[in-house]
């Protein structure tokens, strides 16, 4: 059954052709025809259900005021990046590559310096450059930035580079690390705090020596973390077969270790290298198959029902552009591409957020009072506000296990007395949980590209969305080589 049209690659030769997203023998497939290679048919979505529940958040942004190309013709995707005038959403989070250089090599790696056989390492004044990029989009300034590589940690100025991030206005600052530097230097988390970092993205692929063979240098930096109370997010690469039998006990983990981790962002692989077909369909896990191992491995604790996409958020954006008057940061990326929920972090175990929530109810009810707001006028903003409160009060009260006082409060705090600290207790108590999906030639689909909300920075001055960057045309080579130094030894 066809689904929709779109546009894809041909997983041979990268050129860019006509497809369609279809549902198939239960699941969920990307179709697509190459003059020259011939037909393909490769998995998109493994759950058709989930899929639907998903498709009713989707929603189409209007990208930024001020892209690099204004004159993208539509179809040119992805042949015109940076971002262009038929991009729809705007950058949540930037990266930059600071090195293509790492201490270590990892089999399922984008890249690293020795497979290039040269070395990319933008100067401090061109990260500068890059940073300026981020923080002159309209009509938000980009609010996050994780500094990536390569190992960004190599850099011998990473500390002051974090610092400059924090005095331009980033309100998050991150970065994705394999923690070999964090577990053998016990000041350096103490240093990166002090700097401004907000959160370390570390590699976290399981809590086995089978699954994780540098699980001892991951406890060890969770410890140096720990110490300088400086959060932290897991970050496992799923790859069906190797460990995705372990990802309930990484949420066990990560509970554990509340004080200082902050969420699991689990990563299905993407086959961005020299996978044969044999290699995709023996290690292909798409984001309905780890919610389903969640749900199994955690005893139905957390449910695959439980997670949703990112546009669920978008009522916020909404309230507190009605709110303010101002113009904010808004989801609207993909809803295939990503899922995510909160679970709360107790004496007693773990509770998903939908048990104490009727989170579709809540949603709602934001999306009301962001719509009331608009209606204008000091008395009538309050009313919408306090009959909002009410309104969110029922479906706290209507979670499957009923309001919790430590709930209430946090949200009462929040938007009665306009105490965000209170936010800050929440995730420090709460634990996120999510899977994103990136894209590689076997799934490739343009129209999730022109919503892609992950953009990297380079430093040509162009920003490229994350999944045209490491697959399809491969944006990051040709960077790398354009601004390579010396070969790497």
């Amino acid at each position: 059954m066809l689904i929709k049209k779109t546009r894809s690659l041909c997983p041979s030769c990268n050129t860019a052709v006509d497809a369609e997203i279809a549902e198939e023998d239960g699941k969920i497939w990307l179709k697509r025809s190459c003059p020259q290679h011939g037909s393909f048919r490769n998995l998109y979505w493994s759950d058709p259900v989930m899929y639907h529940r998903f498709d009713r958040y989707n929603a189409v942004g209007n990208g930024i005021e001020n892209p690099q190309n204004t004159t993208a013709a539509p179809g040119s995707c992805p042949t015109a990046c940076g971002l262009c005038n038929n991009h729809h959403s705007q950058t949540l989070l930037a990266n930059i590559d600071l090195t293509n250089r790492c201490n270590l090599d990892c089999d399922f790696c984008f890249a690293n310096a020795r497979a290039c056989g040269f070395i990319y390492e933008p100067t401090f004044d061109e990260v500068v450059s890059m940073l300026k990029l981020l923080r002159s989009e309209k009509p938000v300034p980009a609010p996050a930035v994780q500094f990536s590589g390569g190992e960004p940690t190599m850099r011998d100025d990473l500390v002051e580079i974090i610092r400059t991030a924090k005095q331009m206005g980033f309100p998050q600052v991150q970065i994705a690390t394999n923690g070999i530097k964090l577990a053998n230097d016990p000041v350096f988390a103490q240093q990166l705090k002090e700097a401004g970092l907000s959160t370390v993205y570390l590699h976290f692929d399981g809590v086995s020596k089978e699954t994780n063979p540098f699980l001892s240098k991951h406890l060890a930096a969770i410890e140096n973390l720990k110490r300088v109370r400086l959060g932290t997010v897991l970050v496992p690469t799923v790859i069906r077969g190797r460990n995705d039998h372990e990802l309930g006990d990484i949420i066990r983990f990560a509970a554990n270790n509340i004080s200082v981790i902050r969420g699991v962002n689990f990563q299905p692989v993407a086959f961005t290298g020299a996978a044969s077909d044999d290699d995709v369909n023996k290690s292909r896990i798409t984001i309905p198959d780890v919610l389903e191992r969640i749900e199994t491995q955690l005893s139905g604790i957390v449910k695959k029902n439980d997670f949703y996409p990112i546009p669920c958020v978008l009522p916020f954006s909404d309230l507190v552009e009605s709110y303010t008057g101002k113009p904010q940061v808004r989801f609207t990326a993909h809803q295939h591409c990503g899922a995510a929920t909160y679970v709360f972090v107790q004496d007693e175990g773990i509770m998903a957020v939908n048990r104490m929530v009727n989170v579709e109810k809540f949603f709602e009810t934001i999306g009301q009072m962001a719509e009331d707001l608009k209606r204008g006028g000091t008395i009538n903003k309050y009313k919408a506000l306090l009959d909002g409160i009410k309104n969110m009060h029922d479906s706290v009260r209507q979670g499957e296990q009923g309001a919790t006082t430590e709930f209430w409060k946090i949200i009462g705090k929040t938007l009665i007395s306009q105490n965000f600290q209170a936010l800050r207790e929440f995730h420090w108590n709460a634990l996120f949980i999510g899977s994103m999906h990136f894209m590689d030639r076997y799934n490739y689909d343009l129209d999730r590209v022109s919503r892609c909300c992950i953009h990297y920075a380079t430093p040509d001055g162009r920003l490229i969305p994350f999944c045209t960057y490491n697959s399809g045309p491969v944006y990051r080579e040709q960077v790398w080589k354009k601004f390579a130094k010396e070969p790497e030894k």
